[in-house]
Parts: structure tokens; C-alpha cells; sequence
């Protein structure tokens, strides 16, 4: 089936920007181009001497750094990509007279949305709000092509077992306590919060003495020419990274024990299979998290914890779905 493929390299296509969108925030590179969508004014970076004078002539003040532009130029160019995949899917399900149709429609208009954001993330400046925002909109993007996957697929999933359907207030709850989490994760990447602590479990010192709530979570930090490396003093960064911390034992806590109710209530073998596999990706997510803190935030295990949170959601969608189902 046409629309099952493309919905299959898209959902890939679409972990392969989040990757590569935590690749190029993580590098420093979210300003490698100070224009949009353009790179100083050009389809690609500028790299010919003629182009090089354009660019520092219109751009005056800035130092082009090609390994940035490039990332940054990168993740565009397959962001671009992903989108005319988003329109196609959208032209298919409008043509298959059984395929849901407000579902796509909505998840174009979330594509258009997202590339606003990309926008406004480069005109503002990084402002922590706008990068937020634009993250969740990846994986808020991910999430709703697997349900759309997932409606339009054969795959047998059960539905109506009354023993599992009692989990399903629970089960959204733990969805919602993630994505929670992942918002707090990307507002502690946007704010370079990941490097406030760099001792295990909490933090170091008197953290619970500095700790200040109100600026480190006000989503307006005022008029900056640039937020890039951050604007907030150490104690607001050090409250967000606490909160990530707390939050992700909360988290943890929850998936935990709705994988260990699944695999002891439910009679589906296809729901066991989700919560072992949740589980293994809890692990190493967490793995992943204490590794980031050890080892000082390596570029690519930091890029791994943004790519095992999509992966996270995608399997606590997935056990949404299916508890949820009816027969």
C-alpha cells in the first residue's frame, strides 16, 4: 500500500531531522546562518571569494563559519525534504476514500508551522521559547505520523481487553508526565542548563539554597541581540537541570510501572513486546542521561538522548493506541 510506505519513510525521515536538528543545536551551529532560509542571502553557504565579499557585505559584523553554515544549511535542506513528504501524504489520504483526512490536514499545517518556528528560532536569536517550541514541534510531528500510521495500517492490535482498558487513564497519564519531561528537557538545552550539575544524583553544593523557580521558568527573558550560550544566571540554570533530574526519576517511576502492569495483566503478546520495549528504552535512556553528566556532555551521546526521547514517545503513543482501542 502507497500511503503505509511513504508514511514509513517519512516517521524515519522525521526521526533523521530531530537527530539532526539536536546535532546542530548541540554544536552551537543554530546561527551558523543569520538568515532564513537562505545562508547570508544564498541558496547554500557561500564559499567562492565573489560569494564570500557578497556575503560579508550584506552581512557586515558576522564571521562566516562554513562547518556551522553547513550544519545549519544540512538540516534545512532535509527539513524541506520532510515537509514535501508531509504534503504528499496529505494528497494521498485525500485521494483513498477510506484514509482519515482531518489527520493529515493537521499535520500539514503543524509542518507549516514548524518551518515558521525554524524561522523565528534564527530571526530571534535562539530565544529559548522559540527553540523550545520548535523542538516539541518535532516530536509532536513524529507522534501524530505514527497515529496515522497506525489508522491506516493492517497491524493487528488488540482492543477491549477490560483488564488492560482499566490501565488507560494511567497509561495517558504517564504520556503526558513524558512529554512534560521532554519539554523540560528542551527547555534545559535551549537554556545550556545541561552542564549546571556535574555531580550525581542531584547536584553539587547547596543547590537547594539557589534555587529560583520564578526566572528559571519565565518564558520571556527579555530584549537580547543574541540568546546563544544562554542569558540566565547560574542559579536559574541550575533550577532547570534539577527539575529535568527530578522529573526524569518521576518519569522513570511511572513508565516503569505501567510496562510491569502490562506485562502482568495483559493477555496480548503485542502488548508485552511494547512494554519490554519500553522498558529497554527507558534504560538506555537513562543510561544515556547519566552518561551526559559523567562524561560532560558529549556531542554524540547528547544527540543519542534526544533521539531515545522521540523513540520513548513513539513506543508510549503506540501503547496509548492500543490500550485505548476499542474491539
Amino acid at each position: 500500500m502507497r500511503l503505509q510506505l511513504v508514511l514509513k519513510i517519512t516517521l524515519v525521515f522525521t526521526l533523521c531531522v530531530i537527530l539532526m536538528g539536536a546535532y546542530t543545536r548541540l554544536s552551537d551551529a543554530g546561527l551558523g546562518c543569520p538568515d532564513w532560509p537562505g545562508c547570508y542571502g544564498m541558496l547554500k553557504v557561500p564559499s567562492q571569494t565573489h560569494e564570500l565579499s557578497a556575503a560579508q557585505s550584506a552581512f557586515p559584523g558576522h564571521t562566516i563559519e562554513p562547518t556551522k553554515a553547513w550544519l545549519e544549511m544540512i538540516h534545512r535542506y532535509i527539513a524541506g525534504a520532510l515537509g514535501l513528504f508531509v504534503l504528499y501524504i496529505l494528497y494521498l489520504c485525500l485521494r483513498q476514500q477510506d484514509a482519515p483526512k482531518k489527520l493529515p490536514t493537521f499535520i500539514a499545517l503543524l509542518i507549516l508551522f514548524q518551518a515558521a518556528l525554524g524561522m523565528w528560532t534564527v530571526t530571534m536569536k535562539l530565544m529559548p521559547i522559540v527553540v523550545m517550541a520548535h523542538l516539541i514541534g518535532g516530536f509532536s510531528l513524529i507522534s501524530l505520523l505514527l497515529l496515522l500510521y497506525l489508522r491506516t495500517g493492517q497491524i493487528r492490535i488488540p482492543g477491549g481487553d477490560p483488564h488492560i482498558r482499566k490501565l488507560a487513564p494511567f497509561a495517558m497519564a504517564c504520556l503526558a508526565v513524558l512529554v512534560v519531561q521532554i519539554m523540560l528537557g528542551g527547555w534545559t538545552s535551549s537554556n545550556y542548563a545541561a552542564l549546571s550539575c556535574t555531580v550525581l544524583p542531584i547536584c553539587e553544593g547547596d543547590w537547594y539554597n539557589k534555587l529560583d523557580f520564578i526566572s528559571a521558568f519565565n518564558p520571556f527573558q527579555g530584549q537580547h541581540d543574541t540568546y546563544e550560550f544562554g542569558v540566565l544566571d547560574y542559579g536559574s540554570r541550575m533550577t532547570i537541570h534539577v527539575t529535568h533530574r527530578i522529573g526524569a526519576v518521576i518519569t522513570a517511576a511511572m513508565l516503569i510501572i505501567l510496562a510491569v502492569k502490562l506485562l502482568k495483566h495483559s493477555q496480548s503478546a503485542l502488548l508485552k513486546r511494547s512494554a519490554w520495549i519500553l522498558l529497554t528504552l527507558l534504560a538506555l535512556q537513562i543510561g544515556l542521561g547519566i552518561s551526559n553528566v559523567v562524561l560532560h556532555l558529549p556531542l554524540g551521546i547528547a544527540v543519542s538522548h534526544n533521539g531515545g526521547a522521540a523513540l520513548l514517545l513513539l513506543a508510549m503513543v503506540f501503547i496509548n493506541y492500543a490500550i485505548w482501542r476499542k474491539a
